[in-house]
């Protein structure tokens, strides 16, 4: 696509995880969405590919779909927009009028970071009728079609639609039948340097080239294959092969794909009664949570070559009761064999001989006395990987409930496919009652059990899951027993109600009706770039054209997590064609290393590593592949050091901690203790999280060859420290450097720190050889790197009265800062200072350590230690919690936090008061525990927190804005500030304030660029302070502008604004101003616990109903109201967005997102595959965001707040609730008492939680006694 300058499809993980690189490709047959990362060029041969530049463009006319998806505020950052959008594209081209079923499935391969999907419904729901607004309008006059109508009632785009889609339909069929016309033609054989790539023309020519290329991997999908760069000598493609993709009732080409399959089990579901349908619908059932979409589209049942017991195994259990394979030998017919565990020979290996091919699957119909269940369960609802599946089948005596056979396969359990064969013929004969039950969990037990040091982890869970598979079989085929007995006709099994995700719209505040219909403040105008990032215009570093002359540069990261280096060898690496040169520490023109507040940071690490992933050399070389293949051929020497650890019980240990130590005290808590009714003594862990930026880091180093000059087009939140960095490391003025910022494809904190020194590696590579060099790192290199949230352990003591009220409070916490300091001692204390939440503790203390380990050092992410801070009290609230919570919060109207900072806590108590009201709050508990006494494997759970968070640095410094306003002679308005753009709507909001203060339209405004050539030292743009300081910088050089121009426009009243701006000019005013803006003076005495930290508090409360799966551990989010005080916002669309997202990024922390390191301190989870973020169907179908009303902030631009890093915390109210779910579990086992959970509350950590018989069966090996698959750090 680069090659094409196609730059709307996007690189985002390389291995079809997130859906950025989504087009449609069509043959024949109807369009399919795919992955373009995990497309070779050569297997597209007689395909149309069709990218989002294909669609429409700003240049001639938006697409339908780009224009909703923008108008809708579905696009924050963008850089998952042109996916988003291809997706949606090819729904409408295969069915004009989707259900919001056929929405959620085409969206369900597409992962977006920012906004929390719930606008990108918005706006592609109203291609099926859904008569919801999207929150565009005026006062409730106008939604985003323009007029009085509404979105979804706009004709004109309908007809755009169809006008467009015939066009091409047109093209695309007669190319199609021209090629039927000419007939497929004959081999096709692609050669490369290192692949050699055949297409053969039918079956005969693919079983002749097998048995030329036995060892040639035959990909038709490519989705387990993966990146085509890797080497391989021969790769076949038999997709021209048509034997293969015939589909005959119910025997499936094995060439044929997940999505045909799924169509055709629909279509036998819909004809067949119910019970001759089981085994189809157990398929459905997988399939549905199967992977996304566009995997699905290209993923094929088992392959022509072999079967992999692998991400598809559940559906292969399943095949694998009833039916029969055939198989073409070359030279021998075919023959049919049984899909049975004898088949598979591995992982990934089966015993299919060299020259063979799969040729087809047949699924027989159920038998009336047969019944049939597929399970499984992931990291995530949707997604190919399952923990653990199985597929059970068991057929009785007719008339009877005595078993004639069963049949029982689990996946995830062994390198291979499992049979439980003893258990199954020990349960033969049985009837089908709780004694059967017992004995089947026995045997199973025993047949079933994992080592502790088995491959993948989980051991315990994974066990434990066999048995509730088992258990959830018995009772479904009780219940279907029932039924038939009493031959009730059942009814068809639908879909989940968790998978028809139905958004609700968030509500927003409206402008007064005496404002200027003109003026755009506290409007919710859609993001300036929407349009362009909907259409794949918006230019991202990676997008820019390449430089003439243009090197890439690689990593060389070290293995090892503490060791001395001994010696590097870079001969082999500078032998692969295209390298160019190796950089370590001896090439730095400046300085290697740097000072950090008395920490040492180094850019190459130049005697000894501190952790895996440490940065200890680069190769620089003419193309990425050729950079990427050289690096692998750099040989590091280590001599292993002592000693080394991990974990931050392992650092109290060694007492191995990083200055300062900090500490806040509130009253007299030792005495207080004493007073109390109750002590609760405890402890609570909580995991790191990963960034996972749609947009990976990186850059573009072009000297400029003169002077030292160096411009940097970087991925950058904070460019006056990129440029200081690279300067410092260059050794050159920071003068010289000038660092360019478009926009960010998302930075949540993660693009602060890092990547100034990837930046300065860069830098150094463009100076030693002359040349331009892009830096653009692979996801897992980047999950590697750059790391991201600390990991947080709090160990609390509280003493309550017996009303709930909380007396006093000692807390210490402890973060894994990793092997240097980064920002860590600075989170350290944003967690201090957030430990008392909204609630008087009159006698608090809290003690903050930052441990030193042999782990990539963490950042700064998103909220920036407010949400470790905040849980650990949230985790002491004991009682019935939303009682303790009201009673404890601040209620005077001059409050003082625990580091005595006044503020009025009036709008939390409305936001609390609020929260309750509109989500219903108390009947809905009481629903809650109905529910839960008449269910015993599934429970609910509902929660209430209130938020008080601060905005800004306590580092007073750092809170300062600045901007350049220049008004050029045709009324055109440019304006710069110090702020970066990455999908916060910095830029939309500082045009609204320049609209209102100027009085021109907001199109008449443009920026450019984040540029240190323009706006010198910048704060970074974090801590949701960038647009009080932007904005109030942009406000001052208006203000300038219009105090110059106000004699002008006195005089001459009636002109135009060109008009004034000319006469202007001839009156030789200047036209060009700089706005600054010196924020408050904040600072803490930390030896006398007391400063103002923050320049204000935002607001807001929110509450969630969870319901869990105590079986399996399986969660759905079933509800969440959240209440936010923004103050008098400048764009209620953008905030709510802020909202939405956030709460849906600590969805993510508090619940999915877990970080896995081996015991040797490597990352584990360096990719999507491993590493699940939120996806559509993990969103509550209710969440309901609703901004206070009448709230005013006298401290900010135009009385608003900051909102980006607040909402992440409410993600808590997931956790809580399924905790308080879990609790109601244990009880129904006598369970009554405290028990721990720590964050994230996974499916193995909800399931091990639920204490029951079946856990019980499962004995827990003793801890030290084997090395685990995975530690918590």
């Amino acid at each position: 696509m680069s090659a094409a300058r196609l730059t709307g499809t996007k690189y985002g993980c390389g291995s079809g995880g997130c859906g950025a690189c989504t087009v449609m490709l069509s043959r024949y047959d109807p369009h399919c969405s795919a992955n373009a990362c995990l497309l070779p060029v050569v297997s597209l041969h007689g395909a149309a590919v069709v990218t989002v530049e294909g669609i429409g463009s700003t240049k001639t006319k938006l697409h339908p779909v780009q224009e909703r998806i923008a108008k809708a505020h579905g696009s924050q950052c963008g850089f998952c927009t042109p996916g988003m959008v291809m997706s949606m594209y090819t729904l409408l081209r295969n069915q004009p009028q989707p259900s919001l079923e056929d929405i959620r499935e085409a969206l369900t391969g597409n992962l977006c970071r920012c906004t929390g999907y719930r606008p990108i419904v918005d706006g592609f729901k109203t291609f099926c009728g859904v008569s919801e607004c999207c929150q565009n309008g005026e006062s409730g006059k106008n939604c985003c079609g323009g007029g009085p109508s509404t979105l979804c009632n706009a004709p004109a785009w309908s007809q755009v639609r169809t006008q467009e889609k015939t066009v091409q339909t047109l093209v695309l069929h007669l190319h199609f039948q021209l090629m039927l016309q000419k007939g497929g033609g004959g081999r096709l054989c692609f050669q490369g340097n290192r692949v050699k790539w055949f297409s053969p023309a039918d079956l005969s020519d693919l079983l002749e080239l097998r048995a030329a290329h036995p060892n040639a991997p035959l990909v038709v999908g490519n989705t387990n294959v993966g990146d085509p760069g890797f080497c391989r000598e021969r790769v076949t493609d038999p997709t021209g092969t048509g034997a293969l993709w015939a589909i005959a009732g119910v025997t499936f080409g094995s060439a044929c794909s997940l999505s045909e399959v799924k169509e055709e089990l629909q279509g036998a579901v819909g004809r067949l009664d119910p019970e001759e349908s089981r085994v189809f619908q157990a398929l459905l059932n997988t399939l549905r949570c199967l992977a996304g979409k566009q995997i699905r589209n290209m993923a094929v049942s088992r392959g022509p070559q072999r079967l992999k017991c692998s991400a598809f195994s559940v559906a292969v259990a399943s095949y694998k009761l009833t039916h029969k394979l055939p198989f073409s030998p070359f030279a021998g017919g075919t023959r049919e064999v049984p899909l049975n565990e004898k088949f598979f020979a591995g992982f990934g290996r089966t015993h299919l001989r060299a020259d063979e091919v799969l040729l087809s699957l047949h699924i027989p119909r159920s038998q009336p006395w047969e019944f049939v269940s597929a399970f499984r369960q992931a990291q995530r609802r949707e997604f190919a990987f399952s923990i653990v599946n199985a597929g059970m089948k068991v057929v009785f005596k007719e008339g009877t409930d005595t078993v004639q056979s069963l049949s029982i396969f689990y996946g995830g359990m062994g390198p291979t496919l499992l049979r439980v064969k003893r258990t199954c013929e020990g349960l033969v004969g049985m009837s089908w009652n709780e004694g059967l039950l017992e004995e089947a969990c026995r045997l199973l037990a025993e047949e079933v059990a994992l080592p502790p040091t088995a491959h993948g982890g989980k051991t315990e869970f994974r066990s434990i899951l066999s048995l509730s598979f088992f258990f959830k079989f018995y009772m479904q085929v009780v219940q279907e027993l029932r039924e038939k007995v009493g031959r009730h006709k059942r009814k068809r099994s639908e879909p989940e109600s968790y998978l028809l995700t139905i958004l609700h719209p968030s509500h927003i505040q409206m402008v007064s009706e005496i404002q200027s219909s003109k003026d755009p403040v506290g409007r919710p105008r859609v993001h300036i770039a929407a349009f362009q990032q909907a259409t794949g215009e918006a230019k991202y570093y990676d997008d820019l054209p390449a430089v003439s002359g243009e090197l890439f540069v690689f990593m060389v990261t070290s293995t090892r997590a503490h060791a001395k280096i001994i010696s590097m060898d870079f001969s082999e690496a500078l032998r692969v064609p295209g390298a160019v040169t190796f950089l370590s520490a001896r090439d730095v023109p400046g300085q290697n290393r740097r000072l950090w507040f008395n920490n040492t940071e180094e850019l190459f690490a130049e005697e000894e590593v501190c952790c895996v992933g440490q940065i200890i050399g680069a190769v620089v070389a003419e193309s990425r592949e050729q950079a990427k293949r050289a690096a692998e051929r750099v040989r590091v020497t280590y001599d292993d050091l002592s000693p080394v650890f991990f974990t931050i019980e392992e650092a109290i240990q060694h007492q191995s901690f990083f200055n300062p130590k900090r500490k806040l005290e509130r009253g007299n808590v030792d005495e207080a203790f004493g007073k109390v009714d109750r002590i609760l003594e405890g402890e609570m862990y909580m995991g790191g999280q990963e960034h996972f930026y749609m947009e990976t880091q990186g850059l573009i180093a072009v000297p400029r060859g003169e002077d030292g000059e160096m411009d940097l087009y970087v991925a950058t939140q904070h460019a006056a420290f990129t440029q200081e960095v690279v300067g410092h490391t260059l050794g050159v003025d920071s003068n010289k450097i000038t660092c360019h910022v478009k926009r960010l494809g998302g930075g949540f904190g993660g693009k602060v720190m890092k990547i100034a020194s990837l930046s300065a590696i860069a830098a150094t590579a463009a100076y030693k050889t002359g040349r331009a060099v892009r830096c653009v790192l692979d996801r897992g290199d980047d999950m590697l790197i750059t790391s991201g949230r600390h990991p947080f352990l709090g160990k609390y003591k509280v003493g309550f009265m017996n009303d709930g009220t909380i007396l006093a409070a000692d807390i210490t916490y402890y973060s894994n800062g990793g092997s240097t300091l980064d920002e860590s001692s600075f989170i350290m204390e944003k967690a201090l200072l957030h430990m008392d939440n909204g609630y008087k503790i009159p006698n608090l203390r809290g003690h903050g350590l930052v441990c030193k380990t042999h782990l990539p050092s963490y950042t700064a992410f998103r909220g920036f230690g407010g949400p470790q801070g905040l849980t650990i009290i949230e985790s002491n609230v004991d009682l019935p919690a939303h009682q303790v919570r009201a009673v404890n919060m601040y209620s005077e109207e001059e409050s003082y936090t625990h580091h005595r900072q006044p503020f009025c806590p009036r709008d939390m108590v409305r936001c609390w008061d609020e929260c309750l009201e509109k989500s219903d709050y108390s009947s809905r508990r009481l629903a809650v525990q109905h529910f839960n006494a008449t269910n015993r494997w599934r429970k609910r759970g509902i929660c209430a927190v209130p938020l008080k968070f601060g905005i800004g640095f306590s580092k007073g410094f750092y809170n300062q804005g600045a901007a350049l306003v220049n008004i050029y002679k045709d009324g055109s308005v440019l304006v710069s500030h110090g702020g970066t753009e990455m999908g916060q709507g910095i830029n939309t909001k500082a045009v609204q304030i320049a609209s209102r203060i100027l009085g021109v339209p907001m199109s008449s405004i443009h920026i450019k660029e984040t540029c240190t050539g323009n706006v010198p030292n910048a704060a970074p743009s974090a801590a949701s302070f960038g647009t009080d300081a932007v904005g109030m910088a942009v406000k001052d050089a208006c203000e300038k502008l219009m105090k110059r121009l106000e004699p002008v426009m006195k005089a001459y009243p009636k002109w135009t604004w060109s008009q004034w701006i000319v006469e202007a000019y001839c009156q030789k005013i200047s036209l060009s101003a700089t706005g600054f803006f010196m924020g408050p003076h904040t600072s803490v005495d930390w030896e006398k616990s007391e400063g103002a930290a923050y320049y204000y508090f935002t607001f807001g409360a929110c509450c969630s109903e969870v319901e869990i799966d105590c079986l399996t551990g399986d969660h759905k989010n079933i509800r969440t109201d959240i209440v936010m005080d923004v103050g008098k916002s400048l764009n209620p669309a953008l905030d709510v967005g802020q909202v939405e997202g956030g709460f849906v990024q600590g969805l993510g922390l508090y619940t999915i997102e877990e970080l896995q390191f081996s015991p040797d301190g490597a990352l584990r989870t360096r990719g999507p595959n491993q590493y699940k973020i939120p996806a559509l169907c993990d969103i509550p179908p209710q969440l309901n965001v609703h901004l206070l009303a009448d709230s005013q902030n006298p401290n900010a631009i135009y009385s608003s707040k900051g909102i980006g890093e607040p909402p992440v915390f409410f993600g808590c109210t997931l956790f809580f609730a399924i905790k308080e779910a879990i609790a109601a579990a244990r009880r129904e086992s006598g369970l009554n008492g405290r028990f721990a959970l720590s964050s994230p509350a996974t499916v193995e950590k909800i399931r091990m939680a639920c204490v029951d018989r079946f856990t019980e069966m499962v004995p827990c090996p003793e801890p030290g006694s084997f090395t685990p698959w995975a530690i918590n750090v």
